[in-house]
């Protein structure tokens, strides 16, 4: 974890607790967050040219206007995410479904009788935060994992937020893993992001949108370790309804193979962004790990 100056890490704080007071008191605080992030994109365009040379190579058949329009929308996603994640302490279980409701929670059902313990594959598509924020109200208490941020002070609000609704978050620290097994023995549910880039020490390669991409498959021996049900899960941005609509995909059935499952799992969160280009961040550098004797994509 990069070290960076107490000085450093006290005006980081200080912004961002101001940021989260104007975007929380605000009649529309998405616009706000747009513009700030605007503001980032200018000072930081290496993002923007991160976006568009991901969907060159992903989504080929896209026009320079297609392209140009998803990475707006990857921008407004993430607006959504920071303004709802603001206004965490005014969400509880008597206004949540104002903000936010269910499609396919039979299958959280199904899992749920299996008893066995839930993993749910999530993504940085549409808002990963509020997805496990309003499970916990709608349904029962989760758990996730995350990784820590560099600003100690920061990493701290942001654990305040996110288990406002009784979450649990479990580092990525040498010990995640007893807690993690422990919460799926309780037939408990567990998040955890699969989308980003991992080094080939520590991932396997699938296919990716045609492509290669070096994924962990840790997601997939710990489901052959556990029995646990897999269920890919996303809260995507209803446009129409004006809200988010948490939706939950069968269940994946795994078979022990770790490459199958694995691209099976990716299989599904592939279809769901293809179906919602404009709300996966697309400013990661996804494709960034290459196969042997391949040049750098970025």
């Amino acid at each position: 974890m990069a070290r960076h100056s107490p000085l450093r890490n006290r005006l980081e704080y200080a912004l961002v607790r101001c940021l989260l007071a104007a975007f929380r008191t605000l009649p529309n605080p998405t616009r706000l967050s747009r513009f700030a992030f605007a503001v980032f994109d200018r000072a930081a365009p290496r993002l923007s040219r991160t976006a568009f040379r991901n969907l060159e190579f992903a989504l080929p058949e896209t026009s320079a206007a297609e392209r140009a329009k998803i990475v707006d929308g990857c921008w407004w996603s993430l607006a959504r995410v920071i303004a709802t994640l603001a206004r965490f302490p005014q969400i509880d279980r008597s206004n949540v479904h104002k903000y936010i409701r269910y499609e396919g929670f039979e299958h959280f059902e199904e899992a749920k009788r299996r008893g066995k313990g839930i993993l749910f594959a999530t993504a940085h598509l549409g808002n990963w935060e509020f997805s496990a924020f309003a499970h916990a109200l709608m349904a029962e208490p989760m758990s996730f994992v995350v990784r820590p941020m560099d600003n100690p002070l920061l990493d701290e609000l942001a654990t305040q937020y996110r288990t406002l609704s009784g979450n649990r978050l479990l580092g990525r620290g040498k010990d995640f893993l007893r807690p993690l097994i422990e919460a799926l023995k309780q037939n408990e549910a567990v998040g955890i992001l699969i989308d980003q880039n991992v080094t080939a020490d520590r991932g396997i390669f699938i296919d990716f949108f045609g492509h290669m991409a070096c994924v962990d498959a840790g997601f997939a021996r710990l489901a052959a370790r556990t029995g646990a049900a897999v269920i890919p899960g996303y809260a995507l941005w209803s446009e129409a309804e004006q809200k988010h609509v948490l939706h939950f995909d069968p269940i994946v059935e795994m078979n022990g193979d770790v490459q199958d499952d694995t691209q099976r799992v990716h299989a599904a969160l592939e279809a769901a962004i293809r179906k919602h280009p404009e709300q996966w961040l697309w400013i990661h550098r996804r494709w960034k790990t290459r196969p042997p004797g391949e040049p750098s994509l970025y």
